[in-house]
């Protein structure tokens, strides 16, 4: 964040009043997009089933026992990405329908700092598609339409509360993590995130999960969800803090294929053994594309915040609450 003090556009009350607002509007206006139906999400999942995501593939999820169903071991969500396509399947969504669910977790192993907590609010949604809808043309349209979605939610905001005096970009910039590495070879992932959405403003940064031209992928991705060549991470420039904010990690979900390629990759095949990947080797799961949105980050984004702690909240080192202290940025 900026080392110059920093005041909020917005007090607390009101601050929670714009949350709220930001929350229904999208929520709206991604249903608009889709006609995606709500469902509601589990907080705990069973061990052992392979359900849960690990994310980057090393993240550890949260797990206790529980007494009165004989020590039966469970686990706090991640996210769901993989429940999800279980539930298209389960409750007989068809081809081009889909859901969104409320989605609560916690992410023990992530970062604590202004855009990272260990607890976890975003919207998870999830669509069935056909197998000509597994290209990177479909996956640019959906990206485009959530983009829509999250302008049309700042417009929405900035006539409830004429505070906010944010401009977000429309128009995407696709990009390949590949071609991101080849104009800044110089830099890290994380400073050619930075770099892209200075110069653009909104990026949808692809192909997330295999290795580029240096041997290293751009970020980790957990190999039994996202097909890493149909995949990507909506990005937008943060001028409060002069960043880059993620909002979304969405893609193609793999198919029987895909998914033993990148099982192979990761060193992974273990997981072969779980119910879940053998239903999609088996085609017995239906072929999707979902992504998660997230809730305090988009509401920082929108209500021009410079901590996403000031929209949720979350447990914070002493220094982080005394660095945030002393700019000016009061934490929930």
């Amino acid at each position: 964040m900026s080392t110059n003090l920093y005041t909020s556009k917005l007090s607390v009350r009101d601050t929670e009043k714009a949350i709220k607002f930001v929350k229904d509007a999208f929520q709206r206006n991604l249903v608009k997009c889709f006609g995606l139906e709500r469902v509601s999400a589990p907080m705990i999942l069973p061990s052992g089933t392979g359900i849960n995501d690990d994310l980057n593939g090393v993240e550890r999820p949260v797990r206790f026992e529980v007494p009165s169903d004989d020590g039966k071991e469970v686990e706090i969500v991640q996210s769901l990405a993989k429940w999800k396509r279980v539930a298209l399947k389960r409750y007989g969504y068809r081809d081009g329908e889909g859901l969104y669910t409320d989605m609560n977790a916690i992410r023990r192993d992530d970062a604590l700092d202004k855009y990272h907590s260990i607890y976890v609010d975003q919207w998870d949604w999830e669509m069935v598609i056909s197998p000509g809808h597994r290209t990177t043309d479909f996956l640019k349209m959906v990206v485009t339409r959530i983009v829509g979605a999250i302008a049309d939610t700042l417009e929405e905001t900035k006539r409830q509360f004429p505070q906010i005096t944010l401009t977000l970009r429309r128009e995407v910039k696709f990009i390949t993590a590949q071609q991101a590495l080849d104009f800044y070879p110089d830099l890290t992932s994380r400073e050619r995130e930075r770099a892209l959405v200075k110069q653009y403003g909104t990026v949808f940064l692809m192909g997330i999960g295999g290795a580029l031209s240096d041997g290293k992928p751009h970020d980790g991705r957990a190999p039994d969800y996202d097909d890493w060549q149909l995949n990507g991470d909506i990005l937008f420039y943060d001028e409060v803090n002069d960043d880059c904010v993620e909002i979304s990690s969405m893609g193609v979900r793999v198919d029987g294929e895909s998914l033993l390629r990148q099982l192979q990759i990761a060193g992974a095949t273990d997981r072969l053994a779980y119910d879940y990947h053998k239903r999609v080797i088996s085609n017995e799961l239906p072929l999707s594309i979902g992504g998660g949105i997230g809730q305090s980050r988009l509401c920082m984004l929108l209500l021009q915040k410079a901590h996403i702690g000031e929209v949720q909240v979350g447990v914070w080192p002493e220094r982080e609450r005394s660095a945030c202290e002393s700019k000016g940025i009061i934490l929930l």
